[in-house]
């Protein structure tokens, strides 16, 4: 257990977090109620898809070999003897120059091995003429061309979105085999908090880290119950702190981390015998950011300051709710952009810049007013530029790193 503040590198400390997270047990929910889950087993092709020969195109199946020669001084002509749509079969052999008129979805029918889209075709009185040759297995969606049976298509730790239960529908999934969600303990600490329904009186302000935060959670599909400290002293938050690890398997607070008289955090740590992790990480803002395990139970300590906070959920939190959540993927995925706006400030430790990431052009600039205590900023940022520390600041121009955070309906429309 650590007596003192020892500054740690970001990744160390990420590193940490991740080792000591566990992952939660399995469950099956129904398919309907999967979204936002991460898959616990790997999903094997029951069937090939497709599993037949189909059309792709509504127009005519026909057979290659009777297309050849074809062409605008040479029409040549076909007879249609059946008519087929998705979800039905047709009985018929095709000779030389007949035709089955055939839906999108269709399986090819007998004698069959090309389909011309109704586009190409010019109607007759027993079916159409067309004006170019097709090769076999041209306008054809083959059996097992997309998957076969036996193939793993989903693997284990895939976030399950609209697509994958259109997939997982495609094999009949009712039930599906996922991590259990965490449920997290909401403490926003700090005398000088005032909840929205209370008056502003002076030296007061709001609480917006705990509804940021329950946001951020819910986002990811997370249970949370918030608890109100309603007195500032240690024996009163002790009480609420070890009544949310009684009930819960995270405990998220704000603020009461740093070295201030009424910040009894540290303290707290100590007295529920929770081992901490790291108090101290090189970074700005969110320098004092401590997350501690009691049992297999992590404790993260964020900052009372905002833009703080943010930073410490989406380096610390994030990533180990996802691997308790099961993902294959826990970290934010990182690129580089080019800098639009100066940033001229020196960075000692490892800056995170809340910021405006132009994916399209991959540009980036800062999202405003950037000290640990802005608020305005974050709502106005889809990312955050990475800046190493021991820099002394970057220019118009320069490539930088930026974390996404969350992709927004900003930019270019095609």
């Amino acid at each position: 257990m650590l007596e003192k503040r020892t500054v740690i590198d970001v990744q160390e400390a990420i590193n940490r977090c991740i080792i000591y997270a566990t992952e939660m047990p399995t469950t099956e929910v129904e398919l309907e109620k999967s979204l936002g889950y991460y898959l616990a087993e790997d999903i094997i092709a029951s069937y090939d898809i497709p599993m037949f020969d189909k059309s792709p195109y509504d127009g005519y199946a026909v057979r290659s070999a009777a297309t050849a020669g074809a062409s605008g001084d040479n029409r040549v002509a076909f007879k249609s003897i059946d008519h087929i749509g998705a979800g039905s079969v047709s009985d018929k052999t095709l000779s030389h120059n007949e035709a089955v008129r055939i839906m999108t979805g269709a399986p090819i029918p007998s004698g069959a091995d090309a389909v011309v889209m109704l586009e190409q075709t010019v109607a007759t009185e027993e079916g159409f003429t067309l004006r170019k040759s097709f090769t076999s297995g041209e306008n054809i969606s083959k059996q097992g061309e997309e998957c076969k049976k036996g193939d793993v298509i989903l693997t284990s730790g895939t976030l399950i979105t609209p697509g994958v239960i259109a997939v997982l529908a495609t094999f009949s999934y009712q039930q599906v085999a996922v991590r259990k969600r965490p449920s997290v303990a909401l403490i926003a600490t700090g005398s000088e908090l005032a909840e929205a329904d209370a008056e502003l009186t002076p030296g007061k302000i709001r609480n917006s880290n705990g509804p940021m935060i329950a946001g951020l959670l819910n986002e990811m599909h997370i249970q949370t119950e918030s608890y109100r400290v309603t007195e500032d002293h240690f024996e009163h938050l002790l009480s609420i702190v070890q009544q949310a690890l009684s009930k819960h398997d995270i405990v998220i607070t704000t603020g009461g981390v740093s070295v201030g008289d009424f910040d009894f955090m540290p303290a707290i740590y100590k007295a529920i015998e929770a081992d901490v992790l790291f108090n101290k990480v090189a970074m700005r803002p969110g320098s004092v950011t401590t997350v501690a395990v009691k049992d297999e139970q992590m404790l993260f300590g964020l900052s009372g300051n905002p833009s703080a906070c943010y930073s410490g959920f989406e380096l610390f939190t994030k990533p180990v709710i996802k691997k308790m959540l099961g993902a294959k993927h826990v970290h934010a995925p990182v690129m580089e952009a080019e800098l639009s706006e100066d940033f001229t400030k020196a960075n000692p430790f490892t800056r995170f810049i809340r910021a405006e990431l132009d994916i399209v052009n991959r540009t980036v600039r800062p999202a405003g007013f950037n000290k640990s205590n802005a608020v305005v900023a974050i709502a106005k940022s889809n990312s955050m530029i990475i800046l190493p520390g021991g820099t002394r600041g970057f220019q118009n121009g320069d490539t930088v790193k930026v974390m996404l955070t969350r992709l927004t309906d900003q930019g270019q429309s095609w």
